[in-house]
């Protein structure tokens, strides 16, 4: 408890300046308000992967305000800015538990989510839908987390797999230098099973903005593929430095470099294979995708259609699912929302979440391609 005590002293100023508000803590002042924090990184190198996040869950809490006002309930986001550092979300994370958050959900880096977690167990708070395939918040055993996507290990296994089957061998690995080693390990493990070895693996900085020593490093190693588990723009870096140095290999990205990626390749003209955790936003027959495009829609604002923004409209459904089944067992508490979780089953239209057997909702991974020429293949 004095460990708690002396980060939320330093967690003050962010509530202050980021909420605003004077809750009581522990408790919504409104028991018909469902009040649900975030972390998020909305400035600094990941800004356009926290912002789409936000904006998925803001356009599905928009949705069950309309489905649900008759019941008197309205659904609201509080959101901080952690620029993408784990300290800020930490603190963020703190100062959304005393301001009276009922769950934090859809925070959006799976470091700081990581950092996240003694707060989580302590103030007996669920932690859903971060949106990270981060290894860290699954290899423990902390009560309270739920995911609503695949982790990375399920992802390497699909990309590893990708890798094996056209025969290459080479391969570097770029990883966030911030993350706990679960990451790395997951993605070593997963290549030692297809008898590869990394020939390098490299931590970079999440916010840095130059990246030559990377680019420099990995040509002479002379590769046949990088395997990535960083955000958009280090990644999207790294790729036009080795292309422009004529890299005749493949790169394959993680998630987590979400749809900035893509767009950013796109236009550029660069490819890369990417595994994605949620449907395709152009499936347009699957009811979550098609409810999505409508709700971003309704809400305005420019809001785009993406991987990431769909990653984060699932978190918002998930949570909103959490609360409607606990207000049916009685009142909204913490412990409640974590308990309905614990047993919660739903398919949104064609993408199922089930914590019935654990903490791990999801299992959904697939694979986009990017051709060379920037046109989406997969």
């Amino acid at each position: 408890m004095k460990r708690r005590e002396l980060l939320s002293a330093a967690a003050t100023g962010v509530l202050a300046a980021g909420l605003g508000v004077g809750h009581t803590a522990g408790a919504a002042a409104n028991p018909k308000i469902v009040r649900f924090g975030q972390s998020a990184s909305l400035t600094g190198g990941q800004a356009a992967y926290g912002k789409d996040v936000q904006t998925g869950i803001n356009a599905a809490f928009a949705a069950a305000n309309a489905a649900d006002a008759a019941a008197g309930l309205r659904y609201e986001l509080q959101t901080l800015d952690d620029g993408g550092v784990r300290s800020n979300c930490l603190r963020n994370a703190l100062a959304l538990v005393d301001a009276g958050a009922l769950a934090l959900v859809g925070l959006t880096s799976g470091a700081g989510a990581e950092a996240c977690l003694p707060v989580v167990e302590d103030a007996h708070i669920a932690l859903l839908g971060t949106a990270s395939g981060n290894m860290g918040i699954r290899a423990g055993r902390a009560g309270g987390v739920f995911h609503v996507r695949a982790g990375y290990d399920a992802e390497y296994q699909r990309m590893v797999s990708y890798v094996k089957g056209i025969g290459l061998q080479r391969v570097g690995v770029v990883y966030l230098g911030d993350t706990s080693r679960a990451n790395l390990d997951a993605m070593t493990q997963t290549l030692a099973a297809q008898a590869i070895v990394p020939e390098l693996s490299l931590p970079i900085d999440r916010n840095a903005t130059a990246f030559d020593a990377v680019v420099a490093k990995l040509l002479a190693a002379r590769l046949d593929c990088v395997l990535f588990t960083a955000n958009a723009a280090p990644v999207a870096k790294i790729i036009d430095g080795m292309r422009r140095e004529h890299f005749a290999g493949l790169f394959y990205a993680s998630s987590f470099a979400g749809q900035d990626l893509i767009d950013t390749l796109v236009s550029r003209q660069q490819s890369c294979v990417m595994s994605v955790v949620v449907p395709r936003p152009t499936s347009q027959r699957l009811s979550v995708v098609a409810q999505c495009q409508r709700d971003l829609a309704a809400l305005g604002d420019g809001a785009r259609m993406g991987i990431t923004t769909l990653e984060g409209y699932i978190a918002g459904r998930v949570a909103v699912e959490a609360a409607r089944a606990t207000l049916r067992t009685g009142a909204l508490t913490r412990e409640r929302v974590r308990e309905a979780l614990a047993g919660l089953r739903t398919d949104l239209g064609g993408y199922q979440v089930s914590f019935a057997g654990g903490p791990q909702g999801s299992h959904y991974v697939d694979l986009l391609v990017l051709d060379r020429y920037g046109r989406l293949l997969g």
